[in-house]
């Protein structure tokens, strides 16, 4: 069976499309395909047009480039090209987490009749479009059996975790911080994580898009713990941004939860896990699940999160 040529420039198909055992058939990345790691020998199709790598700073960049109706992403199209790809999936999502389909229209357009790759559109915004999207990779690359075998093995991991959760009465409630500066609260499928994993979610609901909130409203929403989850922040980059995060860091440190408790503030792996729809969420969900449930959840990702004191620096 003669191979697809695959390009993926979004960093979630690229794990899915590897779990449905097609990694020889990948022929090119976007920067941010970064994971497993033999996919860092791939060619590199896109760069960033951003400069700065504080919260602010990228948001603002960000903000200044989409209204000026510009793409966040730079796509090599001679390089695209001359790679001859069978298929190329996009995502309609996000234009600052992965190239779209707008961002490809002049090269689509100007490839010869009958050479022009398949164009496969991932548009994820709750768990189960997570799951749609892997069926709809593995019927475009002839995987369909593969595709429902990863579907089955992801929904038994999380059926499991559901179940070993269940036995907690007392469900914390959990603010999903997936931007710094300004304050951003995860939407789309991070509030399913949150219960799956024994939690009740605040101030996002499942499948919208993660709404930018004033640090008076979170504090009337009365979060028992805050995740800390930056969106394509490792964790290294993300004690970075909660370092410059002061008053975000300062209210905290000020907070205190239902039970006169200090708020507790967790970092994760953001880039890792909860900011890509794919097979991680499931890790994503275990990892939280180990954050809200110390006591009882045993550890699913060691240093994968780290607790975080709150309050002014010395």
């Amino acid at each position: 069976m003669t191979l697809p040529r695959i390009v993926s420039l979004v960093p979630s198909a690229t794990e899915i499309v590897y779990r449905l055992g097609l990694g020889d058939a990948l022929v090119g990345r976007s920067h941010a395909c970064n994971f497993p790691p033999e996919a860092r020998a791939l060619p590199v199709l896109t760069r960033p047009q951003l400069a700065s790598t504080s919260s602010r700073g990228v948001h603002d960049e960000v903000r200044s480039l989409l209204a000026a109706g510009l793409a966040v992403f730079d796509v090599d199209l001679e390089a695209l090209r001359a790679l001859e790809p069978t298929h190329l999936v996009v995502q309609d999502q996000c234009s600052v987490c992965a190239v779209s389909p707008a961002d490809l229209e002049t090269a689509l357009a100007g490839w010869l009749a009958g050479r022009k790759p398949e164009l496969i559109r991932l548009a994820p915004h709750q768990l189960s479009d997570v799951w749609a999207d892997i069926t709809t990779l593995g019927a475009a690359l002839d995987r369909p059996e593969a595709a429902r075998l990863l579907r089955d093995e992801l929904s038994f991991r999380l059926s499991d975790l559901a179940e070993a959760v269940g036995i907690h009465r007392e469900k914390p409630r959990v603010a999903c911080i997936e931007w710094l500066d300004p304050v951003m609260i995860a939407g789309h499928w991070v509030p399913e994580l949150v219960r799956l994993a024994g939690g009740v979610p605040i101030l996002a609901a499942v499948g919208a898009p993660s709404p930018t909130v004033e640090l008076e409203a979170l504090e009337r929403a009365a979060p028992d713990i805050v995740v800390l989850q930056p969106c394509g922040f490792d964790l290294e980059l993300g004690r970075a941004a909660w370092d410059e995060a002061s008053s975000l860091r300062d209210a905290l440190g000020r907070w205190r939860d239902a039970r006169g408790q200090p708020v507790r503030v967790a970092l994760a792996d953001g880039d890792a896990f909860f900011n890509r729809p794919g097979p991680r969420l499931v890790e994503s969900a275990e990892l939280l699940a180990e954050i809200l449930h110390p006591a009882s959840a045993r550890p699913a990702l060691p240093g994968r999160w780290v607790e975080l004191p709150a309050g002014s620096r010395p």
